[in-house]
């Protein structure tokens, strides 16, 4: 019996998420360990010398090919929000190798993630496949399109020149926007990607159009963007805060996006549209369940040296010695300053 080329996608997807949540937290292990050069979370890039975040980086790039080619074979609206699942897997081994709690809601969460993503899976539209990139570039060059991408660039040049500066140590939705609001852009220019890849082995060269440069070129802009804003949001934030809530944004944004430019949704009946957004509004609740039931670990602030003596924590802040008396985990503390 042949596969279906949305169930070779559902196959691709759940893949592709079990190495991206593995790779959360060997990319985090690896800048915990990084942390006592430059952290990258203001600006250092010790963490290019550890071994072990490069696994994480490698097990990321695994799970991002398998992304990639689920997108030939799915539409965004499917693939995506099977992302969802990488969060449970980032979750799950954060309790046991970050020491980062899962509580019992936070269990909730997980299975409401699930009961989502197969409402989803379940009515997913069946895409309707470009026939070349030249069809893909007028999807790319309508109006609504162009204005959506002239809102997110503004928006990104935003965070970029004026929040980061400002309040990118305090706020991670400054981070995890201009992760998102790329992202949205690597997704499409992926599939455009990706299907010219399709065309091409099936005999149909796509080699030839400029088209096909300009989407590549526009794809490894902006994942070089991601990564670099996403290992700064790693390192200054929570692992548990920054999954979700940079699953529900990228999410959020790449549906927007494809929506906009693919018309995936053009063709199906209301009622299963409906159970989409249903579905999916049942993913993002099962995210903050998660968010809102783990455990925030202190940000060290910019000029602040951080150690463990074996018995407590000690920093150095300001010119002045403080005392972070130690807990299980890290997170509850006192401090005594000394002037």
């Amino acid at each position: 019996m042949p596969i279906s080329e949305n169930s070779r996608g559902l196959i691709l997807a759940i893949s592709s998420s079990l190495f991206i949540g593995t790779s959360f937290i060997l990319k985090k292990k690896g800048l915990k360990r990084a942390a006592a050069g430059n952290r990258a979370g203001v600006g250092g890039y010790a963490y290019l010398l550890e071994p072990l975040w490069w696994t994480g980086m490698i097990t990321m790039i695994v799970g991002e090919v398998a992304n990639f080619v689920a997108y030939i074979y799915a539409p965004a609206v499917l693939v995506t929000p099977l992302g969802v699942l990488s969060i449970i897997i980032s979750a799950v081994l954060a309790h046991f190798m970050l020491k980062e709690r899962l509580q019992r809601l936070g269990v909730v969460g997980c299975v409401s993630c699930i009961v989502g993503s197969v409402v989803i899976v379940i009515h997913a539209p069946q895409e309707h496949m470009p026939a070349s990139l030249e069809e893909i570039w007028i999807l790319a060059t309508q109006p609504a399109f162009m204005i959506y991408v002239a809102a997110t660039l503004a928006m990104v040049l935003a965070l970029i020149l004026h929040f980061e500066p400002r309040y990118g140590q305090t706020n991670i939705l400054v981070y995890l926007g201009i992760c998102s609001l790329m992202g949205s852009f690597t997704i499409v220019s992926i599939k455009a990607i990706g299907i010219a890849i399709k065309l091409t082995l099936e005999g149909i060269s796509q080699v030839a159009y400029p088209q096909t440069w300009f989407f590549l070129s526009v794809a490894v802009i902006c994942v070089i963007t991601q990564l670099n804003y996403l290992n700064k949001a790693l390192d200054t934030f929570n692992t548990a805060i920054v999954s979700p809530i940079y699953y529900v944004m990228f999410t959020t944004m790449t549906i927007i996006a494809s929506a906009i430019m693919f018309k995936d949704w053009a063709g199906q009946s209301v009622s299963d549209i409906v159970s989409e957004i249903c579905g999916f509004i049942t993913v993002l609740s099962g995210t903050i369940m998660l968010h809102v039931t783990r455990e925030q670990e202190p940000v060290t602030a910019p000029g602040t040296a951080t150690w463990y003596d074996r018995e407590h924590i000690k920093s150095i802040e300001d010119g002045h010695y403080i005392l972070l008396h130690d807990s299980e985990y890290l997170d509850s503390y006192s401090v005594l300053a000394k002037n």
